[in-house]
């Protein structure tokens, strides 16, 4: 009996799981790798459901990365349909988590199913979810990661699903990503009235000047296969309604998106200076709160990257762009476990509301990953 890919695709979307709640997105995807003789372990940190499952325990283990949860489906009579429906119109699949990811979490299980029923692989597979990706992704595949490393499991290679292709399907994979931090800076001043400033402490011109003198600075002028590090400011905040009071506080924050140049230990050593500058210069108190989600990382071409390459132009007729564009993703943590790059479908209307993908789609991709993995285990295995 062949498998249903499209119907595991629409049974996932039906499951709401806006990051944290999972609404029995889990169970879903574990039944059918249980049918399909995997070995599954629910993972839970906090509260967050990952799922890690295997078949095979021979090397090598060539795995699959990916993510249920969704990010919220805004407003809702937008949609053209029920975002959580899985409505099919004139071949186009609609709903939450369609491009990203769930479709590519059925078409990746399609293609394992077709392939233990030809031949099962000399080696192991498995699959690495979680429910935390769209979060905060302090209890998804990070802590899975750790886990995974303290127990010994090897993993050899690791493909994450993420939406990669651009225009076309194929005409990208992620090889590398840049590494993030998230600050928080609060200027804590002395509220008074306008007309008698030197009775208060405006902490808004504190907070200018450390913002601007942060973001003047020059961080690097890239490095091979990543483009230049960026900090943006994000808000700049003091909640002030009235016209004639400096207020007590103001708060900003920005994030750093940044290149192998940096690491976020050295980012952070020299915010926390200037800050600390800053508050000796003011005499105003200023609370710093830091948030480092990852590093920078490449993989490096090489028979793993050579391999889905080709794979892609001989079954998609492109020639695949490796390179680091884009935002960041759980590859981040696989890094530490193995080689990692990033394939999935064209990821144009990702997070939109009429979040879609064409049905046609999804089976194509399904028919790459067959062919990938199969490819896989002739030269690895």
């Amino acid at each position: 009996m062949s498998f249903d890919t499209l119907a595991l695709a629409r049974d996932l979307i039906r499951r709401p799981s806006v990051t944290p709640a999972d609404a029995g997105a889990m169970d879903v995807l574990q039944r059918v790798l249980e049918g399909l003789g995997f070995h599954c372990r629910r993972m839970r940190f906090g509260e967050i459901e990952n799922l890690y499952a295997r078949l095979g325990s021979e090397g090598p283990n060539l795995c699959y990365a990916g993510h249920t949860d969704v990010v919220p489906p805004g407003d809702g009579a937008a949609w053209s349909a029920d975002p959580f429906a899985a409505e099919i119109a004139d071949g186009v699949l609609v709903g939450r988590g369609a491009v990203d990811m769930k479709g590519s979490i059925a078409a990746w299980t399609g293609a394992v199913a077709r392939v233990l029923e030809s031949s099962p692989p000399k080696g192991s597979l498995s699959f690495l979810i979680t429910g935390d990706e769209e979060g905060v992704a302090l209890d998804g595949t990070k802590r899975v990661v750790q886990a995974l490393m303290a127990e010994g499991e090897r993993v050899d290679h690791c493909l994450v699903g993420e939406p990669s292709s651009v225009e076309r399907l194929g005409d990208t994979i992620k090889i590398g990503r840049r590494g993030s931090l998230n600050v928080w800076i609060t200027v804590e001043g002395r509220q008074g009235h306008v007309a008698y400033p030197e009775r208060a402490a405006n902490p808004i011109p504190v907070l200018i000047r450390l913002l601007d003198r942060l973001q003047s600075r020059r961080l690097d002028e890239g490095y091979p296969a990543f483009p230049p590090s960026n900090l943006e400011i994000t808000t700049v905040d003091v909640a002030n309604p009235a016209t004639n009071v400096i207020p007590p506080k103001a708060l900003g924050r920005f994030n750093i998106r940044f290149n192998p140049s940096h690491t976020g230990a050295d980012l952070m050593t020299w915010i926390e200076a200037e800050v600390r500058e800053a508050e000796a210069q003011s005499g105003l108190k200023i609370g710093l709160e830091m948030l480092h989600s990852g590093d920078a990382f490449l993989t490096e071409p090489g028979p793993f990257v050579d391999l889905v390459c080709e794979t892609i132009q001989a079954e998609a007729g492109v020639t695949p762009d490796p390179n680091t564009k884009g935002g960041t993703s759980d590859a981040r943590f696989i890094r530490a476990l193995c080689p990692v790059l990033e394939f999935g479908l064209v990821g144009q209307t990702m997070h939109q509301i009429d979040e879609r993908v064409p049905v046609e789609e999804i089976e194509r991709l399904s028919g790459i990953y067959e062919a990938i993995i199969r490819r896989y285990f002739e030269r690895f295995g």
